[in-house]
Formats: structure tokens, C-alpha cells, sequence
């Protein structure tokens, strides 16, 4: 993705989710470990493009028809999921970021602008996105990926360069439900959450906590201790997922993939009990998949 491609497509993102999106283009990062390897690509949103364990691949692969936030796994910060109404509340004032899917401001900032790779090894990627217009404060996102023989490392760190924000972050990874022939068994993901979050009708959680129903899902759950989620592909790969984060969305209503989203807090949680970013006080979130082969 050229820079003058990429102003366009960053720009129209903001404008609506399902924009045309030209995709990853070239890899710049490449990480491996044993049995493990990840491909990035910083221009497209610092996100994780391919994730290949023991000969499998475990994402959902960009194509021509997808859209940005389709694939592979991109960071969501300076917030996550749904934003209500584009609306960001914060000490008495109530600033307006781009409403992409009406009447809501989508999955944050990560795909508006480059992230700079500010330090690579063999194993390990450091990348930067500087927080600007449209976000109301400045500030920074670091994200450090680590792949080792065990499985992978992520960690999001949100920092202020002077002025309080409020702030959310998190992952939004597209896994497959099949990683090889049609005729395999499907992926299955369990928990053992301590709450689900009551989904209102404008789509967006009404703060109220309900006991964990039955899916499928495109709903949010809660764990006080942390995350902890376990993903299988019956007779080929365990993926055991644990988080500081202490929300988790579930999306599996589609045919080919789904989403199992560590994040800091619920969707527009931010509006509701914020988490604030202070010079002293950075917002991190770290998550830990380890892989290992069922066969």
C-alpha cells in the first residue's frame, strides 16, 4: 500500500466500515519460533495478517472482497467495538468522532494511520501509532507482538503526552473455523464466564449483567479474574487464550470465521466507567495464546 493509496483508504474508513480496502500489500514484519510464525503488515493497521501453527493456518486470510475490519487481527484502541453515537464523554464535555457505522463510531483508530516498526528481532516487533486527529488528545499506542515455541504474546500500551484521556484497547482477531478440508470438525471455542453484558436494541451493552446464555454470539462477556478462553480445532490445534483484559467478545454468526476479542473493557464502557490514561498511569493490556497440536 502506497502512501497516497493509503491516505485514501484511511480517510474513507472513517467515513464507513465497508469501504473498499486495498489490504496488507507487502509484509514488512515477519516472526518465527519454532513451530510458529507471524506475518504484519504496519501499514495496514499493525495487524497480524497470518498466523501459522504447526503447519496450520489459524486466521481468517484477506481477499479483494474483504474490508478493513475483516481479517486477520488488528488492534482496536483508543477504543473498542462500538463507540455510542460517535460520542466520547469526559468531564462534563462530549467530543465527535467519525460515525462509520451508523449511529456508531467503530472498532477505534488503529486503521486510520501507518504505524512505525521502531524495533524488530527474529522473534519480536515493536510498532507505534501516534494518536492525532481525529482523537481529541495526543498521545501514543505502542504495540509489542512476541512469538515463542509456546504460542504468541500481545500487549497494548496506550500512553498520554500530557492532558487525562479516557481510553479502551483490545485485539480483533478472525480465526477459521476450519483449517483444512470442508469436511473437518469446526472450531469450538469455550469459556466460563462470570457474566454476560444485556445487549440493547441500538446494539450497544445497556451496563447491566446477566448470567451467560447459549450461543451463537455477537455478544460480550465478563471475567473478574481475567480472560480465559480455549479454542479447539477438534484433532489438530489448542489455542488457550488468557488476558488481563477482563471482557471478551464473541462473534460467530459467520459461516468461515470467528472472533473471540480480548479487550480492557465492554464496548462503550468508556462513556460509562472509564478507564483514564495519565502521565503516571498508562492503560496496558497484554494477551497470551499458547498453541499446541492436538494430533
Amino acid at each position: 500500500m502506497d502512501d497516497n493509496q493509503g491516505f485514501y483508504h484511511h480517510q474513507a474508513l472513517r467515513q464507513t466500515f465497508d469501504t473498499p480496502w486495498p489490504g496488507p500489500g507487502q509484509m514488512d514484519v515477519s516472526l518465527e519460533k519454532g513451530p510458529i510464525s507471524v506475518r504484519i503488515c504496519s501499514y495496514d493497521g499493525a495487524r497480524i495478517v497470518s498466523l501459522k501453527a504447526y503447519g496450520y493456518e489459524l486466521l481468517r486470510k484477506w481477499h479483494s472482497e474483504r474490508r478493513a475490519f475483516q481479517y486477520g487481527c488488528f488492534p482496536m484502541v483508543p477504543w473498542v467495538g462500538r463507540l455510542g453515537f460517535g460520542t466520547l464523554n469526559f468531564n462534563g464535555d462530549q467530543y465527535a468522532l467519525p460515525v462509520n457505522k451508523p449511529p456508531h463510531a467503530l472498532h477505534g483508530m488503529a486503521c486510520y494511520n501507518h504505524w512505525k516498526v521502531i524495533e524488530s528481532t527474529e522473534n519480536s516487533v515493536t510498532m507505534q501509532l501516534v494518536l492525532s486527529e481525529p482523537w481529541p488528545w495526543e498521545g501514543s499506542v505502542t504495540q509489542k507482538i512476541v512469538v515463542t515455541d509456546k504460542g504468541v504474546l500481545l500487549r497494548l500500551q496506550i500512553d498520554t503526552s500530557g492532558e487525562a484521556f479516557p481510553a479502551s484497547a483490545g485485539w480483533h482477531p478472525w480465526f477459521a473455523k476450519v483449517l483444512a478440508e470442508n469436511n473437518d470438525k469446526p472450531l469450538v471455542v469455550d469459556f466460563d464466564a462470570d457474566w454476560q453484558e444485556e445487549s440493547g436494541e441500538n446494539e450497544l451493552p445497556t451496563g447491566l449483567r446477566i448470567a451467560p446464555r447459549p450461543g451463537p454470539w455477537d455478544d460480550c462477556f465478563g471475567f473478574e479474574k481475567g480472560l480465559k478462553a480455549h479454542l479447539k480445532w477438534p484433532g489438530k490445534i489448542s489455542l488457550e487464550m488468557t488476558s488481563n483484559g477482563k471482557s471478551m467478545v464473541i462473534f460467530n454468526k459467520q459461516s468461515d470465521a470467528t472472533c473471540v476479542n480480548a479487550m480492557t473493557q465492554a464496548p462503550n464502557a468508556i462513556n460509562i466507567t472509564p478507564e483514564v490514561v495519565t502521565l503516571q498511569t498508562p492503560l496496558i493490556i497484554e494477551t497470551f495464546w499458547r498453541i499446541r497440536p492436538l494430533a
